[in-house]
C-alpha cells in the first residue's frame, strides 16, 4: 500500500483499544465489514491498517494507521474525509497528526509565495510583518476606506478585511475593494512601501472566482479565505487557479472538528496552499496553550517537505503592549495581527499604528537573525 500515515489520539480502556483501532482503520477506508470484501485489490491496497498502538497516558492511546493515498483522488476535501470523515463523529478520537510523504506534498504543492513572498511584497526584508483588520461589519465602504487610509498612514504592512465582511448590502465586495484601494493610493507615506489590502473571499466557488477577478483588476495580490467555510477542495482549487495570489487562511469554524491545531493550521492548510495562517494566540480571546501555539508556528515554518514556509499569524485579542513578548516568543518569522487593540485608539489610530509598526521594526535591530 502506498499510503498516508494518520495519527489519532483515542480515549479507551486497554482491553478495548485494539478493537477501537481496527474499527477506525476500517471506518476511514472501506466503511464496511472486511469479511464481506472479496476483491483482492481492495483488501491489499485500500483497507486501512493499524501500524502501532501506544499508551501515552492512562486511558489515552496514540494509534497510527496506514491509509491509501489512491483513495484521496487528488482532492483536498477527500483527503480530509479519508483522514477523519466518519471518525470525527466519535467524541473520544482526535486526529493528532499526519506524516507527509513526498507523494502527498507533490499532490498539493503547498504555498505558492509563503513567508519570503509576503515579506517581499511590502519590502519587509527579514523582519516580522505587521497587520490589522477592517471592522466592524456594518460600516459602509467609505468608512472602511477611511480606516484603511489611517492604517496606511501609520505604515502597516497588511490590512485585511474582518472575516465577517462578506458581500453584504452595506459593503458589497466590489465597492469595498474600489474604495479601500483608492484610499491606500492616497495615503501611501512618502518613501515607504505600499500597504497591501487583503479582502475576504466569501460565497460559493463561482462567487469567490468573481471576487478574485475584481481583486486582480484592482491590483490586489493577497486575499483572505476561511478554508473550513469555503471547503478544502474549493480552497485548493482557487490556489491552483490563481498562482499570483497569496492566500491568508482564517480559522473560523476550525474548532468545530477535533483536529489538532498544529496539524490543521501548521501542516494541512500549508500543504493545501496557505501562504499564511491566522490562529488564536495564547492569552487572547481563545484558549490555545503556549505549547500549542509554539508547535503550530514551528510546523508552519518547518524546513522539511520542500514546501515554502507558511507565515504564522497569531491573533485574537492581541494588544500593542504585547509586541515585545510576542516577538520574543515567535521571532521574526511571524505576522503580528492586532485589530481591535489598535481600533480602540480611535482618533489616535494613525499614531498608535505607527508606534506598533516602529516597535516591530526596531525590536530585532542589532540582534542575530532568528
Amino acid at each position: 500500500m502506498q499510503g498516508i500515515l494518520a495519527v489519532y489520539r483515542v480515549r479507551s480502556d486497554a482491553r478495548s483499544i485494539e478493537d477501537r483501532a481496527r474499527a477506525i482503520a476500517v471506518e476511514q477506508s472501506v466503511e464496511m465489514p472486511v469479511s464481506a470484501i472479496d476483491d483482492q485489490f481492495v483488501l491489499s491496497e485500500i483497507v486501512g491498517r493499524v501500524q502501532t498502538i501506544e499508551e501515552i497516558q492512562v486511558g489515552l492511546f496514540e494509534v497510527r494507521i496506514a491509509l491509501s493515498l489512491a483513495s484521496v483522488g487528488r482532492d483536498a476535501g477527500q483527503l480530509m474525509n479519508v483522514l477523519f470523515g466518519n471518525t470525527s463523529l466519535h467524541e473520544d478520537v482526535i486526529l493528532h497528526d499526519i506524516e507527509l510523504s513526498s507523494e502527498l506534498v507533490d499532490l498539493f504543492q503547498g504555498p505558492r509565495h509563503g513567508l519570503d513572498g509576503l515579506r517581499s511584497r511590502v519590502g519587509a526584508g527579514h523582519r516580522a510583518l505587521t497587520c490589522s483588520t477592517l471592522k466592524p461589519q456594518g460600516l459602509t465602504p467609505v468608512r472602511l476606506a477611511e480606516l484603511a487610509g489611517r492604517f496606511a498612514l501609520g505604515g502597516i504592512d497588511y490590512i485585511k478585511d474582518d472575516h465577517s465582511l462578506a458581500d453584504q448590502p452595506y459593503a458589497p465586495f466590489a465597492h469595498r475593494v474600489e474604495a479601500v484601494t483608492a484610499a491606500l493610493k492616497k495615503s501611501r507615506p512618502a518613501g515607504q512601501a505600499s500597504t497591501h489590502y487583503v479582502p475576504s473571499l466569501s460565497g460559493d466557488l463561482d462567487c469567490m472566482r468573481d471576487q478574485l477577478a475584481i481583486a486582480a483588476n484592482a491590483g490586489i495580490d493577497t486575499v483572505l479565505i476561511a478554508p473550513v467555510l469555503a471547503g478544502y477542495s474549493n480552497f485548493h482549487r482557487l490556489v491552483k487557479e490563481n498562482p499570483s495570489f497569496a492566500f491568508v487562511a482564517h480559522p473560523t469554524m476550525a474548532g468545530a472538528a477535533r483536529v489538532a491545531p498544529p496539524l490543521l493550521f501548521g501542516k494541512l492548510l500549508r500543504v493545501f496552499g496557505a501562504d499564511a495562517v491566522v490562529f488564536p494566540n495564547y492569552g487572547g480571546r481563545f484558549g490555545y496553550s503556549v505549547e500549542t501555539c509554539k508547535e503550530l508556528a514551528s510546523t508552519a515554518l518547518k524546513d522539511d517537505w520542500g514546501l515554502r514556509a507558511c507565515v504564522p499569524v497569531p491573533a485574537g485579542g492581541m494588544t500593542p503592549q504585547r509586541v515585545p513578548e510576542l516577538l520574543d516568543f515567535y521571532g521574526k518569522s511571524v505576522m503580528l495581527l492586532i485589530g481591535g487593540g489598535l481600533l480602540v485608539a480611535r482618533d489616535r489610530l494613525v499614531q498608535e499604528t505607527a508606534a506598533f509598526v516602529t516597535a516591530v521594526r526596531e525590536f530585532h535591530r542589532g540582534r542575530d537573525d532568528d
